[in-house]
């Protein structure tokens, strides 16, 4: 693990923006930089972390978390789907095919919690008992398991706009999926969140819940973007599960949980402007995603303290991709 003084001097090399016209187009989305060229699209994984919709500062080298764990959890899975990895050049970099992605994020949940607008816990505390078409029993309590894991799809909203849970059965009337892709999607999502529980228990962790993205490559269903990340899941201790949540009080946390809790707790989820990040804050949040890594993947998160960017175009020039 990294120290506390490697993150601070970390805070001033963080990879906030990207710039290599040679790549291709680009596209910027909340946390990655895309660049299309032909039938490929290169993924620059920044540091840049995003809550409530909102994109809200950088953390110590948060990008190469997430790359590289997407990258672990795309080799773990692709016996259940494809995805759409090539190659990862650099710790921050993925090669991917050009997808036609589904306008749909499946959020698989196996606990009742959150504090977004669209999480299960928030809906169910304002009186909503049918999430996305599952129907909540009553007497449900905050980080409580779900008897069976539930599927609540959610719209992808544009940049700075917020997701919108939705049901199969609006999915469908409004034809943003057919039937069939929605169902076989639906079956694999649930494969997939079974086998990344299963794993995490290995290692002491509980997959609360996660978000995939899935499109198409020659007609094919293939899995996109990220998989088992802090960034798309929520983690949890399972060695203190059971004693926190008897106690009613918040579960030991190693997700941007940490961060969405800190901002609800300053009073901002997602409208107004986002409050001033102390660095304390972020370096905290930066060493729970490398902890995250490490816990999970049973790998030791090797990187060094400096200009992430000329790494990159080093390592991109290397390949050939520059």
């Amino acid at each position: 693990m990294l120290t506390t003084q490697q993150l601070k001097e970390q805070l001033k090399h963080t990879l906030d923006t990207t710039d290599f016209p040679r790549l291709g187009k680009k596209y910027e989305g909340k946390v990655r930089d895309n660049y299309t060229h032909g039938n490929k699209r290169i993924i620059i994984t920044t540091d840049r972390i995003s809550a409530f919709d909102r994109v809200l500062c950088t953390l110590p080298f948060k990008g190469q978390v997430l790359n590289q764990m997407a990258v672990f959890w795309f080799e773990k899975t692709k016996q259940i789907v494809k995805n759409h990895l090539i190659d990862s050049p650099d710790p921050n970099v993925s090669i991917v095919h050009e997808c036609k992605p589904f306008p749909i994020e499946f959020i698989v949940r196996g606990y009742i919690t959150g504090v977004t607008s669209t999480s299960a816990w928030t809906n169910y505390s304002k009186g909503v008992r049918n999430l996305c078409g599952n129907i909540m029993p009553e007497g449900l309590k905050k980080d409580q398991k779900f008897e069976t894991s539930i599927l609540t799809p959610s719209t992808k909203a544009e940049l700075g706009a917020h997701d919108e849970n939705i049901s199969r059965e609006d999915i469908i009337k409004h034809k943003l999926m057919s039937q069939e892709d929605f169902d076989k999607v639906r079956e694999i999502a649930f494969k997939l969140f079974e086998l990344g529980q299963k794993i995490a228990a290995k290692q002491g962790i509980i997959l609360v819940d996660t978000k995939y993205e899935f499109g198409k490559l020659d007609g094919e269903i293939v899995l996109m973007d990220e998989i088992h990340t802090p960034d798309s899941s929520r983690f949890w201790f399972a060695d203190t599960y059971q004693e926190l949540f008897n106690a009613g009080r918040e579960q030991r946390k190693i997700d941007k949980e940490y961060i969405r809790t800190w901002l609800a707790d300053h009073g901002f989820k997602g409208e107004g402007d986002v409050p001033e990040i102390p660095d304390e804050i972020k370096i905290e949040a930066s060493r729970r995603y490398i902890e995250a890594f490490e816990l999970i993947t049973g790998q030791k998160f090797n990187t060094e303290v400096g200009d992430i960017n000329k790494r990159i175009e080093m390592n991109l020039k290397n390949k050939g991709y520059l």
